[in-house]
Order: C-alpha cells, then structure tokens, then sequence
C-alpha cells in the first residue's frame, strides 16, 4: 500500500512540475511581447526623429535597423515558445490523467483497509 501512496505523491509531483514549465512558458512569451512592443515603439520613435521611414533607405538609422532585427527575432522566439506551451499543455493534461487514475486507485485501497 505504501507504494500506491508514493506512486500518488510522485503524480503529484509531476503534475505540479508541469504546471511550473507552463507557467514559466506562458512568462517568458508574455516578456518578449512586451519587448517587442517597447522596441516597435522606440522602432517609431528613431523614424519620426530621422524622417526616413523605408528600412531599405540608405540613410535609415542603424538603431531602427538593429532594433527591427531585435524585434523580429523575438516574434521567431514567441512562435518557437507557443510550440512548445502547446506540447507542455499536452504533458500536463497526461499526467493529470495519471494522477488522477492514481488517486482513484489510493482512494480505492483505503476504502478497502477500511472495511477490513
């Protein structure tokens, strides 16, 4: 019977685990959209300042140029990061599953010691 009960508390302990790496996701994609929009904006800024709106312009800023290039690297991040919540939601849902099917099996048993 022991080993139901640590079977249960290791389920436990991967369901909590996953829901940490989703959580963890979840920050991480909301802080590069975040500095995506602060570098658009800055992005926005050095063109109104220098006038020249057309990154293919000879004489359009560097840090405008830089801070696109930042800023569309983030995006392929964010992308790359929703794959991977979409692949840790999955996890999670499985060994939610297995938790649960754990405890009903602990629960089971109890019942049964129980009685006896």
């Amino acid at each position: 019977m022991k080993s139901r009960e640590s079977l249960v508390r290791l389920k436990e302990f991967q369901v909590k685990e996953k829901q940490r790496q989703l959580n963890q996701l979840q920050m991480m994609m909301a802080e590069f959209e975040r500095m995506t929009k602060e570098l658009e904006n800055q992005i926005t800024f050095e063109e109104k300042k220098s006038g020249i709106f057309d990154p293919s312009h000879f004489a359009y800023p560097t840090f405008a140029k830089a801070a696109r290039q930042r800023a569309d690297n983030l995006q392929v991040s964010v992308r790359e990061l929703k794959v991977q919540q979409d692949a840790a939601e999955l996890a999670l849902e499985e060994v939610q599953a297995e938790f649960a099917k754990a405890a009903a099996l602990e629960e089971r048993d109890s019942g049964v010691r129980m009685r006896a």
